[in-house]
């Protein structure tokens, strides 16, 4: 087990290295540890040796200057000059949570950003102002829509925070896909097949390869097939692709570059400009009351709570599962499979860094 603390100051100590300032690096590390922290392993410090591939490759600006380049009194488009997106999309959340003070909600959309980490953390930010946030981006394609063989959207994730009175917040975070992409690395580290309805082969067949992506087939939208209702999982998967990418000039559908770590997909020539993202922030006062909306929230959460379940089982509220996996691995610390650290050791041997394995 590797305490999250020591996790966190090795990897600022990477964005550091390959020339992020310090500010911008502790933000990465605290985004990036935060995956990690909430049980979401395949977002977490795994994608770390990703990260500064996207740099060797020229893919990655560690001293972006994000900007504004269109803008209303509730809206704006930002630029993130190839920058992390796990710093791009902190900005941009901050610039939705400005304008939602000002006039009720603010809406931002990203263009020439990279991945941001999980969802949930930059959607959450709002909470803090008792704004409800909304965070989704677009990914390089993996998915299969429903009846294709071709992959022409990515697992394109949404995430919405909502604030509570007594109760935990309520935070859902989930890719419009069966699995993030994410899992399937997971199980091809441990040499495991994957369930089936995660995936299918290159001509069409469900399969529990989970090499499957990289041998010509694709991820299934969340549903898995038509019967249990992939449709929606695809358009789903497709609302967050035009919100991210065709709204904000960023690449979409199969144009979105792919990340470092899938080095089995070549990047295309562009239509837009890099990976493009969607955050918001809504005002709860600018519908009611902030505190009577947190005590019916507080009060839909309980009913939930109370509901009776199947034997064995628990009926959970979104964002349950990663609040107490946090609870946990901040006390116990953070469980690392053993290729995730035999890339941290090369990282740390080439930056000259210290990097002890437990």
């Amino acid at each position: 087990m590797y305490q999250a603390d020591y996790l966190q100051s090795f990897v600022k100590n990477v964005f550091q290295k390959i020339g992020c300032p310090p500010q911008e690096a502790l933000l990465a590390s605290e985004v990036l540890i935060s995956a990690d922290l909430r049980g979401v392993d395949s977002h977490g410090i795994a994608r770390l040796a990703g990260y500064v591939r996207l740099y060797d490759n020229g893919r990655l600006n560690p001293t972006p200057q994000v900007r504004v380049v269109y803008e209303t009194l509730s809206t704006a488009t930002v630029d993130g000059d190839r920058g992390l997106g796990l710093v791009v999309a902190p900005q941009a959340m901050r610039i939705a949570m400005e304008k939602a003070a000002k006039v009720g909600s603010g809406w931002v959309s990203v263009r020439n950003s990279n991945h941001f980490g999980i969802a949930g953390y930059h959607a959450m930010m709002a909470l803090e102002k008792d704004m409800i946030g909304w965070t989704m981006t677009n990914a390089a394609p993996l998915v299969t829509p429903t009846f294709s063989l071709d992959k022409l959207l990515g697992t394109n994730p949404l995430a919405v925070a909502v604030p509570t009175r007594n109760e935990p917040p309520f935070v859902a975070d989930f890719a419009s896909t069966a699995v993030a992409y994410g899992k399937f690395e997971i199980l091809q580290r441990q040499g495991l097949p994957a369930p089936l309805g995660w995936a299918q082969d290159a001509e069409g067949n469900p399969t529990d390869d989970s090499n499957a992506v990289k041998s010509g087939g694709g991820l299934l939208p969340l549903g898995s097939d038509r019967e249990h209702g992939s449709h929606k999982g695809y358009g789903l998967g497709a609302i967050v692709d035009i919100f991210s990418g065709v709204l904000s000039g960023a690449n979409y559908g199969p144009w979105v570059p792919p990340f470092a770590t899938a080095g089995f997909m070549a990047a295309q020539a562009g239509v837009g400009l890099g990976t493009g993202h969607f955050l918001g922030a809504m005002c709860v006062d600018g519908f009611r009351p902030v505190e009577e909306f947190k005590d019916n929230m507080d009060r839909w959460i309980g009913a939930f709570r109370k509901a009776r379940a199947v034997e064995g089982k628990q009926v959970i509220i979104p964002g349950d599962p990663e609040r107490e996996a946090e609870v946990i691995r901040r006390q116990e610390g953070i469980p690392l499979l053993e290729p995730v650290v035999q890339s941290l050791v090369e990282l740390a041997q080439r930056f000259e860094l210290e990097f002890t394995v437990k």
